[in-house]
């Protein structure tokens, strides 16, 4: 059975936040036309509360790179003078403290260490912005279609995966694939850390098993501490989602207002000011949230047209952190918001 054969059959999902399908992925890359193509593992882990693949790199680095191996073997199977040159886009952080085991693992294969430039933030991992990055460009979405697959590094089929997704590969090409993947736990969290765990586990069988389901009433957010779904303590009967990650927040106590704010300051602070609606919408919400009357239709209306009309993914998510504690946390109990019906009645 040949390596993408045993994807397919795996099942293997992207595990950079898309969920995208591998097999689909590497299909579109091999059929794409050209004499150069590109790899690209994405090691960018640019939002707060994603820490797996920096854990990967320092204890299975050695796994990783087979992955990208593997896939430089697949690109390049039966055919003549293609040429396939890999990178590993790497965080900042991670570089200083694992960039000489790295380039230990990597020896004289054709990889290459592109270090995430400083400032870059959460956009920089965006999988258009990596390119513009390497290519030396302003950091920024591209416009899609054409997408990388067919035209990513200059102009060629480019393969971008995360580095848990090139970690799977590696275990599926030698039959060691057991359907599990990384989770990881912060916040309010007696026992945070990385955890390798089955990759259908429900959130709140990953919070017991690791001995972090809390004793108090709580919320979480999965899938990121910015741009992931925030859930009530009766809704994680559900299998984790996105990048893999679980923040704990204690609701007795916690601020509505100061906790939205975060998260707008965070969209904020990384938005690379491209396009109006993400540019302009993300600072009336932060605008709105810090008043002392808080316009809850207008608020609504604004986190609408970012998911319609944002040009990248980061002003889709403004709202899904934002829509999700509004209508699964603010109208518990016991918490403190302005004016709580009318948010219940805007955020059914």
């Amino acid at each position: 059975m040949n390596i993408l054969a045993k994807i397919k059959k795996a099942n293997l999902l992207g595990r950079g936040g898309g969920c995208f399908s591998t097999t689909l992925k590497w299909k579109m890359v091999d059929e794409a036309s050209g004499n150069e193509k590109y790899i690209v593992c994405n090691a960018s882990e640019g939002e707060p509360g994603v820490k797996k693949d920096g854990y990967i790199l320092k204890h299975r680095a050695e796994e990783v790179i087979e992955g990208i191996e593997i896939a430089r073997s697949f690109l390049n199977k039966g055919k003549k003078k293609i040429k396939v040159k890999a990178y590993i886009y790497i965080n900042g952080d991670y570089y200083q403290t694992l960039g000489p085991g790295l380039l230990e693992c990597i020896g004289k294969k054709d990889i290459e260490l592109f270090v995430k430039p400083h400032g870059a933030g959460y956009i920089g991992g965006e999988e258009t912005s990596i390119l513009n990055s390497i290519e030396g460009e302003r950091i920024e979405p591209r416009l899609r279609p054409p997408y990388p697959t067919t035209n990513g590094l200059w102009g060629c089929p480019t393969l971008i995966n995360n580095v848990e997704t090139l970690l799977n590969v590696s275990l599926v090409n030698s039959d060691n694939y057991r359907k599990e993947r990384y989770y990881t736990v912060s916040g309010k969290a007696q026992n945070k850390g990385v955890f390798y765990l089955p990759d259908d586990w429900t959130i709140e069988k990953v919070l017991k098993e690791t001995r972090n389901y809390p004793f108090f009433d709580f919320f979480v957010q999965v899938g990121g501490d910015g741009s992931g779904v925030v859930l009530n303590k009766k809704q994680l009967k559900i299998p984790v989602n996105g990048a893999g990650t679980i923040k704990v927040y204690k609701l007795q106590g916690h601020k509505a207002e100061k906790i939205m704010k975060s998260w707008l300051d965070f969209f904020l602070g990384e938005s690379c000011g491209q396009c109006t609606p993400c540019r302009e919408g993300i600072y009336r919400l932060s605008q709105i949230v810090k008043k002392d009357s808080v316009d809850w239709i207008l608020f609504k209306e604004i986190l609408e047209n970012l998911e319609e009309s944002s040009f990248c993914g980061l002003g889709c998510a403004v709202p899904i952190p934002l829509k999700s504690y509004l209508k699964n946390v603010a109208k518990l109990p016991g918490v403190f918001i302005q004016d709580q019906k009318l948010v219940c009645k805007c955020f059914k």
